[in-house]
Parts: C-alpha cells; sequence; structure tokens
C-alpha cells in the first residue's frame, strides 16, 4: 500500500469514529461543567440553561438581574398524606398516568403538562382544578412558580405526588421520548418510569418531616 493510500485509510477511520461529546459550559460565564451541575429556568423562553454553582448562586433570589432566570431549587419533597385521587385526577383531565403542573407567573397561570412520544404535551389546568388540587395536597401551596412543579403519578388505586426542580420533569419527558413504543409506551418505557421514581424517592423528603425540622 502506498503512502498516500495509506494516509486516507487512516482519514476514513478518523472520519468514521464517533466524536467524543462535547464538554457542558456554563451558560453564563462559560466555566466548564461536571456531570453533576445546577440548573437555570429562563423565564422568558421557558428554557433551561446549564450553569455553574457560582453563577446560580446570583440568581437564587426572584427578581435577581431583571428576572429573566432563576436558579433552580435541589428540594424534593413528597405529601404521603395527600387526597389526590381518581376524582381529582378527572377533574385535571390527565388522560394518563403521569403528568406535572407548574405555575407559569409570567402568564399569571397553571400548566399541566404529561409525557408522550412527541415530548412534553401541555394543556391549561383551569381555576376550578387548580383548587381541587391544592385541596388535596399541601405541596400545591409550596409550589414556586417557574422553577418546580408537583409531579403525579398514578397505577392503579396508588398515586405519587411530588414537589420537584423543574428539570426533573425534563429529564422525565426525554427518557419517555427515547425509550416510548406502540401505543402505551411499552416495557422498556415502563421500567424507566419505575426507575426514575424509585429515585426520586430515595432523595425526596416527606413533607411533615420537613415542616416540623
Amino acid at each position: 500500500m502506498s503512502e498516500s493510500a495509506g494516509s486516507g485509510t487512516a482519514l476514513l477511520r478518523r472520519l468514521r469514529a464517533p466524536s467524543a461529546p462535547p464538554q457542558e459550559a456554563c451558560a453564563l460565564c462559560g466555566a466548564r461543567l461536571g456531570s453533576e451541575h445546577r440548573h437555570l429556568a429562563d423565564i422568558e423562553r421557558r428554557a433551561l440553561a446549564c450553569c455553574c454553582g457560582a453563577c446560580a448562586m446570583l440568581f437564587d433570589r426572584p427578581g435577581a438581574a431583571g428576572g429573566r432566570f432563576r436558579s433552580l431549587p435541589s428540594r424534593v419533597l413528597v405529601d404521603p398524606d395527600h387526597h389526590v385521587d381518581a376524582a381529582v385526577w378527572a377533574a385535571l383531565g390527565i388522560p394518563v398516568g403521569t403528568a406535572f403542573v407548574l405555575r407559569d407567573a409570567a402568564q399569571d397561570r397553571v400548566v399541566l403538562f404529561y409525557p408522550s412520544p412527541a415530548g412534553a404535551t401541555e394543556s391549561q389546568a383551569d381555576d376550578d382544578a387548580w383548587r381541587t388540587l391544592r385541596q388535596a395536597t399541601r405541596l400545591a401551596g409550596l409550589l414556586e412558580p417557574d422553577v418546580e412543579a408537583l409531579l403525579l403519578r398514578r397505577d392503579g388505586d396508588r398515586v405519587d405526588c411530588y414537589l420537584v426542580p423543574v428539570d426533573a420533569c425534563y429529564e422525565l419527558v426525554g427518557r419517555m421520548r427515547l425509550h416510548w413504543h406502540g401505543f402505551d409506551g411499552g416495557s422498556v418505557a415502563r421500567s424507566e418510569l419505575d426507575a426514575f421514581f424509585g429515585r426520586l424517592a430515595e432523595r425526596s423528603d416527606h413533607l411533615a418531616a420537613r415542616e416540623s425540622a
């Protein structure tokens, strides 16, 4: 084999080899980020941005830097004494077994989302449905606009009720979109859903315990 042919073959191998994933960087200062890092909610675009710990601290307070960005909190709370039942589920109009609710401060409304093969499907929760949910769980009254969500999962007669940072919901939507097959998601998607809520249960604090601390 000629030298030029050998060089061409080596180049072809390099082109075919998968490239390393890009290093994530802070959206504000450009600092390199590890796999575990914080997020900001971009209120205007209703999107998330990765950030370093130092930049996240700048936006811990509502209204900082004009209010466009808010740091996501880290708390995960579970309400074991909630009263979210089939009637509440029907009032919310949730057609699937998992959904999350957040408050949009700019538009002064409560928005309901649920995972689907196409991503997060959105619908607006009316005032009566939101009032019913607030009566069913104290977590609804603790919900921080734009940065937290009330995450609900119904499995038969059981309903799990969590207060989570909104990036946890984005993660769930991404996992469901990636693994969804067929009409009902399939066994792989259900396993991913079980694993996700298992991890959530491990990192959560009980609402009653947090209030008495």
